[in-house]
């Protein structure tokens, strides 16, 4: 898989991809359904205790004196994504079906990432301490703001959305089971730590879970044919154009406030991401079963692209902080 890492390609939406292939092929019904639904709810309560126990208060704290920095990234994630959303509702629906334009406000919607921000930022040499403290806010807000953006901007578009619904089931199948994990973490956080790659796969194989069964529903009900090759290119197209105004504005945003480069460095890979580990077992909660492969795929090449740009762009903030250093050092 070292091709795949020199590409810029994450390994796991590769996977994912393959797990689409073969929902596609093979979708599972009746009994089978049944009790992957149920094996499903239960993996997405398990995804969010983890989330919890793996976040420590330390980190939740560190960089939150950093409020300015911290507002310009939640305007980014919770105000300017979702206008860029409500912008697309102009083009035409011959280039933009309706249903996967539900599915760019959804994504519009989400949180921010917290891995890869965090991971950017440091690569980048970014203001790290503030970066785990933004993300890492991001992403427990985002688990009662979402679904209230999501009823707002779906309501906008006539949607049947119930906002007060969506957040009943938010609480008790994600927050529940994050305050759960966390509240626990004083007696397994250590476990916890020591066994990050074992947690990461289980992250990663819930989400697989969910997009499994939400593919079958979805190649039950249709989907491939009313999503044909055209509309992902245009899903593609669409993903990069959204990503490349957000970073634009939030460079423009940090140097025009007199952020510093660290700083600057942080607002713009933690304003920039959204979560597919939040984003797809929300789904999974908020929309019926037919309707959750239509509504992550957008969210799923999105992920994709963020990670390819960003991955390029934090070596060049990289060489150019080094560089800024090496002028520095010089008498």
């Amino acid at each position: 898989m070292r091709w795949l890492q020199r590409l810029k390609i994450d390994t796991f939406l590769v996977i994912m991809i393959g797990v689409v292939i073969v929902a596609s092929f093979f979708p599972c019904e009746g009994r089978v359904k049944t009790a992957f639904e149920y094996l499903t709810t239960f993996a997405i309560g398990l995804l969010f205790f983890m989330h919890g126990a793996k976040l420590s208060r330390e980190a939740i704290f560190a960089g939150m004196g950093h409020w300015r920095l911290h507002l310009v990234v939640f305007i980014s994630t919770f105000a300017l994504f979702p206008a860029l959303g409500l912008l697309m509702q102009f083009i035409p629906h011959s280039v933009l079906p309706p249903s996967l334009y539900l599915g760019f406000l959804y994504l519009c919607a989400l949180p921010a990432t917290v891995q890869s921000a965090i991971a950017f930022t440091s690569v980048a040499k970014g203001n790290v301490a503030a970066a785990i403290c933004s993300a890492s806010a991001s992403s427990i807000l985002g688990i009662f703001l979402s679904p209230v953006l999501v009823g707002a901007l779906m309501q906008a578009q006539q949607g049947d959305t119930n906002t007060l619904d969506a957040i009943g089931k938010i609480v008790l199948q994600l927050m529940v089971p994050f305050v759960v994990g966390h509240l626990s973490r004083p007696l397994i956080g250590r476990w916890v730590d020591r066994h990050k790659k074992l947690i990461n796969m289980t992250d990663r194989s819930s989400i697989l879970l969910v997009v499994y069964v939400a593919f079958s529903e979805a190649v039950v009900g249709g989907i491939w044919h009313q999503i044909d090759g055209a509309a992902l290119l245009v899903v593609v197209g669409l993903s990069t154009v959204l990503l490349a105004v957000v970073l634009v504005v939030n460079t423009l945003a940090a140097r025009m406030l007199g952020f510093n480069t660290a700083d600057e460095v942080t607002i713009v890979f933690c304003g920039s991401k959204k979560s597919l580990a939040n984003g797809v077992p929300m789904a999974n909660v908020l929309f019926p079963a037919s309707a959750v492969g239509v509504m992550v795929l957008p969210l799923m090449i999105f992920h994709q692209i963020q990670l390819m740009v960003c991955a390029v762009l934090a070596q060049r903030y990289a060489r150019r902080t080094a560089a800024e250093e090496t002028a520095q050092a010089k008498p």
